[in-house]
């Protein structure tokens, strides 16, 4: 909690509250306007930028998310941390100043990245890594499996769908003691709700109500990351 006191000391003396520069920063998120485009009644845009910036880099908007999924699963009646999570990927399109990590994803015909998620059983985003669109899920999956690790240390078992098959359960079995268990789809190709697997399809949707988020607008992966933490 040292980092995040240090960012929102409410006795230091501001010309702007932190609550304006944090409406200023949700405004950018929710519109996906530029930086400099902000309206005058926020705090001006190069003060907002310096603070998401310095949080960012910072790790403070994850610790507020880990500490509100906290927060949230308590009130739903459910232990602090999880035991079972749901992974999957979202690819998303570039544009022309993004980003990091560039690749296509020729199942989908999209060129940009994956954001590779894992979410607990109420959709709330546990850990989330960025990829260039063509890595396979399954060569992505270590990566976001590892985050995760770093937080939330009492997961048993991973749902996740065809797509990560293969080595990748004996690899997450040995690495991490997690299960990694497959939903396959129904092979007569008639609707139906896949069980656990529609929750993560439900975040990604919660994650694209915000406009910055539509696309990758963002040069930097951590950044994105942000955007991500910040929409929830």
């Amino acid at each position: 909690m040292d980092i995040i006191s240090k960012f929102l000391d409410v006795a230091r003396s501001r010309k702007y509250s932190l609550r304006e520069i944090v409406n200023a920063i949700l405004y950018i998120v929710k519109t996906g306007c530029q930086w400099r485009m902000l309206p005058g009644d926020f705090a001006p845009w190069k003060l907002a930028y310096y603070y998401f910036s310095c949080w960012k880099k910072s790790g403070v908007f994850e610790i507020i998310h880990e500490s509100l999924v906290e927060k949230i699963r308590v009130q739903q009646g459910k232990n602090k941390e999880p035991a079972v999570g749901i992974i999957d990927a979202q690819s998303v399109k570039n544009t022309l100043v993004s980003s990091e990590d560039k690749g296509f994803d020729a199942g989908k015909k999209v060129k940009g990245i994956k954001r590779h998620i894992i979410v607990d059983t109420l959709g709330l985003v546990l850990a989330m890594a960025i990829h260039g669109a063509s890595v396979q899920d399954r060569d992505g999956a270590v990566d976001v499996v590892n985050k995760m690790f770093e937080s939330w240390k009492k997961e048993i078992k991973i749902f996740a769908d065809g797509g990560y098959r293969g080595e990748l359960k004996k690899t997450i079995k040995t690495k991490f003691k997690i299960e990694l268990e497959i939903i396959k789809r129904d092979e007569l190709h008639t609707f139906k709700i896949l069980p656990k697997r529609w929750i993560v399809g439900r975040t990604f949707a919660w994650i694209d109500t915000n406009r910055r988020n539509s696309k990758n607008y963002e040069l930097l992966n951590n950044t994105c990351v942000a955007m991500v933490h910040l929409s929830l």
